[in-house]
């Protein structure tokens, strides 16, 4: 049964295969007002019934329902209802029925009727399968992933699971070689349904403004080196620009860290720091540099006067940041300072 209208764009199953909405279509031979609804499969169009009252069946009497509970690309929490020799079937629900997970994809112990978490693909026959395996990056991921193999279609890329990831040559800026990482977006093909990657990454950050303030803290994934600085995707979700100035250890691409917001933009660019601001990240610092200090015999050889490159090389912060610190430590007479360094007091 379909217990509401479908829309453009939103996929359904029916009996088991992925379907894409394409309508809904005007039917001539219905009153006024009432359409019936298209459905793409592999590039093949099914036209249902007019819905009546948003309640109906597809042709041969097929049941529809939107897929709501299952996701397919990320991990699930499914229940085991049935053990067979090559694995354990779980409950994908009326819709989808039972999913296999095969013997081969069980991490650990399964009983019947205990709920695991799976993650949930495509096989190579486009057959709904459960793996315990934990995959690199889920579908709305961005992630650094190496590069598997190539063919005459694409890329297929080494995300941890039995079938790699495809990268088709639209989706690529340059060609991809095998044994190379990219930074990649990972999610379900609009047109096939499929999960496949795209280093195209810019189309799938979100153009809004960011809801930050200044000195929030933030995940970060490394992602290119620009004359400004480093580009890095934030939390996920957002662009964002580390710049060379408030860069003070060696970052690479595909590394991930945490970093603090300086400043969002009116245009939603974010402009972001690897340490704290103000009082607080004098604090924090301040913290790691008497702890420093307390395990190498109560001396560092780093005064307010050393070169900002061996302070950078030592502590990934800036002078600025150091001179604060040793300061917020001598008054709280913790340590002296001298002219070859400062020690524990």
């Amino acid at each position: 049964n379909c217990p509401r209208w479908l829309s453009g764009v939103e996929r359904v199953l029916v009996s088991y295969s992925i379907l894409k909405v394409t309508g809904p279509t005007p039917n001539p031979s219905a009153g006024k007002g009432v359409v019936s609804t298209a459905l793409c499969l592999h590039q093949q169009y099914i036209i249902l019934p007019p819905l009546v009252g948003g309640m109906g069946r597809g042709p041969l009497g097929l049941s529809i329902k939107t897929t709501m509970n299952i996701k397919l690309g990320q991990t699930n929490t499914l229940r085991v209802v049935k053990q067979v020799p090559f694995g354990y079937y779980l409950d994908g629900g009326r819709i989808h029925g039972e999913i296999l997970l095969p013997q081969n994809e069980v991490e650990g112990d399964v009983a019947l009727d205990e709920e695991v978490e799976v993650f949930l693909y495509l096989d190579q026959e486009e057959r709904l399968i459960a793996t315990m395996r934990k995959p690199l990056a889920q579908v709305g991921d961005f992630a650094f992933l190496e590069v598997a193999w190539v063919n005459n279609f694409g890329a297929f890329l080494n995300w941890g699971l039995m079938k790699d990831l495809f990268v088709p040559f639209r989706e690529q800026k340059m060609k991809m070689v095998k044994g190379q990482s990219y930074i990649v977006h990972i999610h379900l093909d609009e047109d096939s349904s499929r999960i496949m990657a795209s280093a195209k990454v810019e189309r799938y950050l979100d153009p809004g403004i960011a809801p930050y303030r200044r000195g929030d803290e933030v995940d970060i994934l490394v992602w290119q080196k620009t004359d400004l600085g480093f580009k890095v995707i934030v939390d996920n979700q957002w662009g964002g620009l580390l710049y060379d100035s408030q860069v003070f250890r060696d970052l690479r691409t595909g590394m991930r860290t945490r970093a603090y917001i300086r400043k969002v933009r009116e245009d939603g660019k974010i402009d972001l720091t690897l340490t704290r601001q103000g009082q607080e990240g004098v604090a924090d610092f301040s913290d790691i540099l008497l702890a420093y200090l307390q395990d190498n015999g109560g001396y560092c050889p780093l005064g307010d006067k050393s070169p900002a490159e061996d302070i950078a090389q030592t502590f990934n912060v800036s002078k600025k940041v150091y001179k604060k610190a040793i300061g917020d430590l001598y008054k709280r007479r913790l340590i002296t300072i001298s002219d070859d360094g400062i020690r524990l007091a």
